[in-house]
Formats: C-alpha cells, sequence, structure tokens
C-alpha cells in the first residue's frame, strides 16, 4: 500500500510545484515597480515558496530511500526463486511490485530534479560581483565542456575578441550560465554537429554569441522559451533557459535568441563593460 501512496506523493508535488510557479509569474505581472501594493505579497509569496520547495525535499528523500530498500528486499525474494521451471502467482506478483516501484523511483527522481531546478531559478545569492575577462571565462568553460562535447560528436569552434572583455560580473553565476546554453545546444544536437562560441565587442558591452547546428526552434515557439516551465522536449526541465535570462538580468545584461528550423539556433548575450573600458 504505502508504494501507492508515495507514488500518489510525487505525483500530487509534481503537479503543485508548477501551479506555484504559474501563480508567481502572474503575480509578477501585476507588480511592475516598488509602489505596486502586491510587491510585498510577491516577495512574501517567492520566499514560502522556496521554503515549501526545501522542505519537500525532505520527505521526498525519505520516500526515495524507502523505495530502494523495499526494492532490494523484493529483489533478494526474486533471487531465492531462480531456479524454477514454472512461475506461481506470488512469483507474478514480485515482479510487477518491482516494475511499479522502478517507475515511483524515476518520477521521484525527476521531481527531485523539478525541485533543485526550481531552488536555483528562485535563488536570490547575493552575486559575488569582479572584475573578469569574458574571454578568459568562455576559453575555461569551452575547456571545461570539451570532453563531453566530443562525446557527443559535437565540434567546438571557438573565436574570442582580440582584446580583454572586462565586465564587473559573478563569475560562478556567468558560468552557470553559459553551461546551461551549452547543454542545451548539444540537446538540439541528437546526431552531433557544431557549437560556435564567440566573443565580441559593441559599444559599451561584452557580447558572447553561442549558436549550434541542431534541429532549430520554431517561430511560434520562440516567444516561450525564456518562460519558466515551458519546453518543447518532452523530457525538458523548462527552466534552463528562464534561469540564463535570470543571471543575465541579474547583471544588467539582456539575452536574445534566432533560429531557424532544421539549421539551429544561436544566442546573444550582451554585459556591460566596466566603464574604464567604457572610454577605450
Amino acid at each position: 500500500m504505502w508504494p501507492f501512496v508515495a507514488g500518489f506523493v510525487v505525483a500530487l508535488l509534481a503537479a503543485v510545484i508548477p501551479a506555484i510557479v504559474l501563480l508567481l509569474r502572474k503575480k509578477k505581472l501585476r507588480a511592475k515597480d516598488n509602489n505596486n501594493p502586491h510587491l510585498e505579497q510577491l516577495e512574501e509569496l517567492g520566499k514560502l515558496t522556496g521554503e515549501l520547495a526545501h522542505e519537500i525535499k525532505n520527505p521526498l528523500s525519505t520516500i526515495k530511500i524507502n523505495l530502494k530498500l523495499a526494492a532490494e528486499q523484493l529483489q533478494r525474494l526474486d533471487a531465492s526463486q531462480t531456479g524454477k521451471t514454472t512461475l506461481t502467482k506470488e512469483d507474478l506478483r514480485f515482479a510487477r511490485a518491482l516494475r511499479k516501484i522502478g517507475v515511483i523511483q524515476k518520477e521521484a527522481d525527476r521531481l527531485e530534479q523539478i525541485l533543485d531546478g526550481f531552488l536555483r531559478y528562485i535563488d536570490r545569492t547575493q552575486l559575488q560581483l569582479a572584475g573578469t575577462d569574458i574571454n578568459e571565462l568562455v576559453s575555461d568553460m569551452v575547456d571545461f565542456y570539451s570532453p563531453q562535447a566530443h562525446s557527443h560528436s559535437i565540434t567546438i569552434r571557438q573565436g574570442l575578441h582580440n582584446e580583454p572583455l572586462i565586465c564587473k560580473v559573478d563569475a560562478d553565476m556567468i558560468k552557470q550560465l553559459i553551461l546551461n546554453l551549452f547543454i542545451n545546444a548539444q540537446q538540439a544536437m541528437t546526431e552531433g554537429g557544431e557549437l560556435m562560441i564567440k566573443t565580441s565587442r559593441q559599444k559599451q558591452k561584452a557580447v558572447i554569441q553561442i549558436s549550434d547546428t541542431g534541429s532549430g526552434i520554431s517561430p511560434d515557439k520562440l516567444p516561450n522559451i525564456f518562460d519558466a516551465y515551458y519546453s518543447s522536449r518532452p523530457q525538458g526541465s523548462g527552466l534552463g533557459l528562464p534561469t540564463a535570462k535570470k543571471i543575465v538580468e541579474s547583471h544588467n545584461g539582456t539575452i536574445s535568441v534566432d533560429s531557424e528550423l532544421g539549421k539551429g539556433t544561436s544566442f546573444t548575450i550582451r554585459l556591460p563593460l566596466l566603464e574604464t573600458q567604457e572610454g577605450a
């Protein structure tokens, strides 16, 4: 009975979290500025939602541990029956129970990924800003990602601006942003392809362009790709690109996308250069 209850809880929570995010998004549309009376309520709701997600993770961990223990116990019982020439009703019940537990384990893992992504999305950690050369940061991320690219038959092409591009950024956050876009490109190139990373300067902005030769995004879906929990892929979390947008905007930057079906997608990030470079 308890596996059924656990499965019900997982399914219920998986429905609750997106509903909460949708509510937050609707409230954000009404809270345009600090003078809006809904802003304080929005901030309180955001805080409570984050606390709720943390609280959900505790019983979820307990559910996952007990599922693992139950599966191991059933597997031991099933192993003790090996060698039989005919399967009894009891044997069939063991097999069905193991299959059901396997399904619940997968859904529990999926819910944990949803929660982790959600907590990253609403994270309000204070930015650790420091002058950083975007060229060096991008180069480091290319080196880091290269083995994974090779394993997925992806060729990386890199072109960096010929002078340093110094921005005041949280380097770890920008690295997460770039990695999110690399993974997004990888998922669009299931049969391999090319990942092109270029940096440049446009007036007082440092520009990072990340392009792929993947499947592309249809025009009707482009307006929604930065919306939380919107994903064109069955296994997508729907939080990778919204998180990327949030990181860029927290640095007073912008992110845009161009895409063509069957040819690929290109994301362009613009970040303010340090004032010392503005007159250069």
